[in-house]
């Protein structure tokens, strides 16, 4: 349990297990400790770093706005702060998209991706969703006060009084219109996209990224020769919703198979 001035924020993070680096990057309105039912299958064989993004678990607030590029500049910063060399990133949500961000900004410092739940264009979002997301300002802090992410924050945040200047910058954020297409396309670091079958995109938006990829545009060839270019893959976990993909045995099943993988 450590905490890293890096990129003008003192971020919070932790390391549990053995092995060659991974970075687990969380959801919003999350820590790291969410990983908690899922987290053994990661450290079996891994060195796993667990950051609290900004303003999230026992990560303080700073006086700039909720921008996942920064966020993703944390993240390179905390790389060369803990000396990792090209570590493995996986990500969930908030965290997905951290992830993407840092694979196009750092590919450098990256060894593979894996972007989960993450869509690339805001307006791939299903529409219930987005309405949703509009709600979310600090004047909704007073509703959340029975919900687990409510609890966390009281438990873990440096200031709990900041729960509802959280809310108000996360909104802010999600209001923001993006569309990383030409970013993705131009991907050299390889990457697994993994969506749930019940998402807040549609899974079709996976496949597009995926297309993107290079990949699902022709028959893989008996040994593989048709697959992507660049090693990238795709999976959509069956059974499973945006608000739990995260803690099925799915998702570390499949993001460790790609992650070991040769090649």
């Amino acid at each position: 349990m450590s905490y890293a001035d890096v990129n003008g924020i003192n971020l919070y993070y932790e390391i549990q297990g053995e092995g060659r680096p991974l970075i687990l990057l969380h959801g919003g309105l999350g820590s790291g400790e969410m990983f908690a039912p899922v987290l053994p299958a990661f450290t079996a064989n891994r060195r796993v770093v667990l950051p609290d993004l900004q303003g999230h678990g026992r990560t303080a607030d700073v006086d700039r706005p909720f921008d996942i590029r920064t966020m993703a500049d944390d993240i390179a910063a905390l790389i060369d702060h803990l000396g990792l060399e090209k570590p493995d990133v996986v990500g969930y949500s908030l965290g997905g998209g951290v992830g993407l961000h840092l694979a196009i900004a750092h590919p450098q410092k990256v060894g593979k991706l894996v972007s989960a739940s993450a869509g690339i264009r805001r307006n791939a979002t299903h529409a219930d969703i987005l309405a949703q997301q509009g709600q979310v300002t600090g004047a909704a802090a007073e509703f959340m006060k029975e919900t687990p992410m409510y609890e966390s924050y009281q438990r873990l945040a440096p200031r709990p009084e900041d729960f509802p200047r959280l809310l108000d910058k996360i909104g802010a954020a999600m209001a923001v219109d993006y569309d990383l297409t030409d970013e993705v396309r131009g991907l050299s670091v390889p990457t697994l996209i993994v969506g749930s079958d019940a998402d807040i995109v549609p899974a079709a938006h996976f496949v597009e990224i995926f297309n993107l990829l290079d990949g699902g545009l022709r028959d893989g060839g008996w040994t593989g020769e048709g697959r992507p270019k660049g090693g990238h893959a795709l999976a959509i976990l069956p059974g499973t919703t945006h608000y739990s993909l995260f803690m099925s045995p799915l998702f570390p099943a499949v993001a460790m198979a790609f992650l070991d993988q040769e090649g």
